[in-house]
């Protein structure tokens, strides 16, 4: 199976890649949301050495923004007060959020870490605060917003993947089939034959046409962070569940991510319950598995990339012992 890691500042040193590698990591996932590949260069150079010394060939995947909202730069960071109120003023929302921004609106933001509550005027309350941070997430729960499937800068990155030793390409917020054509489209103009394209489940646009586009890609991703703020958070196995089931009956392979070590960012040992995540997801079938901030600005990446890989090895050892996919089946 395909085990991946997130390139980030954590992972930035070549031997902590090389560790990462030689604990039996297969790729990595560079998150192109507010940034541009040529930037990554010395990093990627980093990689492929590490890699080279580890005698493991990666995979590269690139992720990209796609029809994602993200708040701007200007007055951030900001402090958020729980229990207080913010004007939006002073978040640097994106104009479709910022028109569909009524009272009684919550705004999710950096992946529902923060939650805020609009109210009469130019106020909304602070229902879970802290740092706001420079071009994180923000989601509406129920709001589709009517934006290209790509970016500008999307379409930049794609004319220089071939080039960059690219494998695979992440599509966010993937709504419906015209999306991945739209995608498709470009890859082929932009030279990205023998790339591997990545669907993300991210919102519920994306949820319910699934039967419709589930053919189109070459993997599914199950991305538990915006799913989680398109969802109540109680709804989100089952839904995990269900995809798992539904590409395992087309015949799809599935990737699942998000926080299967998040406490591993502070931690040098995971939670039970995280080891129990990941073990369940093989178990569902899952392809491949991925680590996000863990790796990418976690204090502990070869760590968390040691249980990671140790997790899903015992997890296919298990499956193999007990019969295998006829197993995953069954059940």
């Amino acid at each position: 199976m395909e085990i991946y890691g997130t390139l980030g500042p954590a992972c930035g040193d070549p031997a902590v890649l090389e560790a990462m590698f030689r604990a039996g990591m297969t790729g990595l996932r560079l998150n192109l949301s507010h940034g541009m590949l040529e930037e990554s260069r010395p990093l990627l150079e980093q990689m492929c050495a590490a890699a080279e010394a580890a005698g493991v060939r990666p995979d590269l995947l690139i992720d990209l923004q796609g029809p994602e909202l993200r708040v701007g730069r200007e007055g951030l960071p900001l402090t958020l007060t729980p229990g207080g109120t913010v004007s939006l003023a002073r978040i640097p929302l994106p104009p479709a959020a910022r028109d569909a921004a009524r009272p009684g609106t919550e705004l999710l933001l950096d992946d529902g870490k923060l939650l805020l509550c609009v109210c009469e005027g130019d106020k909304a309350r602070v229902l879970r605060g802290g740092v706001l941070l420079p071009q994180k997430s923000v989601a509406i729960p129920g709001f589709s917003p009517a934006l290209p499937a790509l970016t500008e800068m999307d379409h930049q990155n794609l004319s220089l993947a071939a080039a960059f030793g690219v494998t695979g390409v992440m599509q966010s917020f993937v709504r419906d089939r015209n999306d991945l054509l739209e995608v498709r489209n470009a890859m082929e103009k932009h030279g990205c034959k023998g790339i591997k394209l990545y669907a993300k489940i991210e919102s519920r646009a994306g949820l319910s046409s699934l039967s419709d586009w589930i053919s189109l890609p070459d993997v599914l991703v199950i991305a538990r962070g915006d799913l989680g703020n398109a969802f109540p958070l109680w709804e989100l196995p089952a839904i995990q569940k269900s995809v798992a089931a539904k590409a395992r009956a087309a015949g799809k392979p599935f990737l699942v991510v998000t926080q299967m070590l998040a406490s591993m960012e502070k931690s040098p040992v995971p939670t039970r319950a995280e080891v129990s995540d990941i073990f369940n997801a093989v178990l569902d079938g899952a392809s491949a598995v991925m680590l996000t901030g863990e790796t990418a600005v976690g204090r502990y990446p070869v760590e968390a990339m040691t249980y990671f890989c140790k997790t899903a090895h015992r997890a296919q050892t298990w499956l193999q012992a007990e019969g295998g996919r006829e197993w995953i089946i069954s059940k």
